[in-house]
């Protein structure tokens, strides 16, 4: 009775200690009582005893413990939102403070891991200004009801990292670790065929996303007239589809659909087949192609060549003329020689037989020509006159 009144007013931390030591003292007499009754060797025996009295020991003092379960990796797509589980249960015996700790872990072990949220005594504290702590926050209002999980908004490759869960509540600790991939989604590709499309020939068809976080991973399907053959072969690296003899059971819809960890998207194309032209007739065509356009050539050098010799023949005749209404060349001036020789060699004008007419001599005397004895007609002779500006007499 004594001792139900006592433990009543004793408390709980108390006597979860003294039935502790109470424990540990039952122990190790049994350990005591069985190296001496049974005289195994006695360092067997010790060795036995010390293994299991500690992990009762470690057993019985691990108090928090982080539950949560999820995945240790996670993929998202850049732009989304995450949240990272940490889910905790403290131990009866953990009565210190709780204290909340999320930080980034450092790639080398050498350097300090960067805190990024923390909470303790009822309030929560951001540390640094960088962009991983844009968008972070804790995902419930109060961390302190067996909670700590956070949430990222707005992904971007800068939060792809490790992080580090740690919850203390003296004298119990417990962290989880979990690694967070940002990647980009692929864009849409794009489709389209190499080759002719030729019955018999050689047609690839290709598949590519300018965008994406690698590795992308392309696969050929056909939409219509069943799977596509088995001597169709796909690269799902490239996105190349080659089919080395291309026939119509090749022919058909096709989707092309490329994804990542975080996304997938898809274009279609629609594959025929042709039949190939016929040679003789392309052959035959080309030569007569080839041959009428040689003709062509030589015409055309042809007429070109007359054209210019026919322009230089024209601008030679046309130096050599001499138009009607061009005026006459200007005269050099007299000079006194000249005019005193005119002045003692008199010059006359032409005179018709037969008539009257009056003949100008240079000294300036006038004759009219008569009838003769010998029936010439008189001539008349009249003064002169010299041009200066042409340069012959008038």
């Amino acid at each position: 009775m004594t001792v139900k009144m006592l433990s009543s007013h004793i408390s709980a931390p108390t006597l979860a200690a003294f039935s502790y030591f109470r424990r540990i003292t039952m122990f190790r007499k049994s350990c005591s009582h069985l190296r001496s009754s049974f005289f195994p060797p006695w360092w067997f025996v010790y060795l036995s005893c010390t293994a299991s009295f500690l992990s009762t020991e470690l057993k019985y003092v691990r108090g928090m413990q982080v539950t949560s379960a999820g995945p240790q990796t996670i993929h998202k797509a850049e732009g989304e939102s995450v949240t990272l589980g940490c889910r905790y249960t403290p131990s009866p015996s953990d009565i210190g403070v709780l204290d909340i700790e999320w930080s980034v872990v450092s790639p080398d072990t050498t350097q300090k891991d960067q805190m990024l949220v923390s909470y303790t005594s009822g309030t929560t504290y951001i540390h640094g200004n960088h962009a991983l702590a844009k968008g972070l926050s804790f995902a419930v209002p109060d961390p302190s009801l067996g909670d700590a999980s956070i949430s990222i908004a707005l992904l971007s490759p800068a939060h792809s990292a490790t992080y580090q869960c740690k919850v203390k509540k003296s004298p119990g600790v417990d962290m989880r670790k979990v690694s967070l991939v940002v990647l980009a989604k692929p864009s849409v590709p794009k489709c389209w065929v190499e080759g002719g499309e030729l019955v018999g020939e050689a047609v690839s068809l290709h598949c590519k996303s300018a965008k994406g976080s690698t590795p992308l991973k392309y696969t050929w399907r056909r939409e219509s007239a069943g799977p596509i053959p088995a001597a169709a072969t796909q690269n799902s690296v490239t996105g190349e589809l080659k089919i080395s003899n291309h026939s119509q059971s090749f022919t058909g819809f096709y989707l092309c659909e490329v994804k990542n960890a975080v996304g997938t998207e898809h274009c279609r194309i629609n594959l025929n087949a042709n039949k190939p032209p016929n040679r003789a007739g392309v052959i035959v065509g080309t030569i007569v192609g080839s041959l009428l356009l040689i003709f062509i050539l030589l015409v055309f050098t042809g007429l070109l060549y007359w054209k210019l010799s026919t322009r230089h023949r024209f601008e030679k005749e046309f130096s050599n003329d001499i138009r009607e209404d061009a005026p006459p060349p200007e005269s050099r001036p007299v000079s006194r020689g000249t005019s005193r020789s005119a002045s003692q060699h008199p010059q006359v004008t032409y005179c018709q037989v037969g008539r009257t007419n009056i003949c100008s001599l240079n000294d300036g005397r006038t004759h009219t020509s008569s009838s003769n004895s010998h029936g010439h007609t008189p001539v008349k002779y009249a003064a002169v006159e010299y041009d200066n500006k042409n340069g012959y007499v008038v």
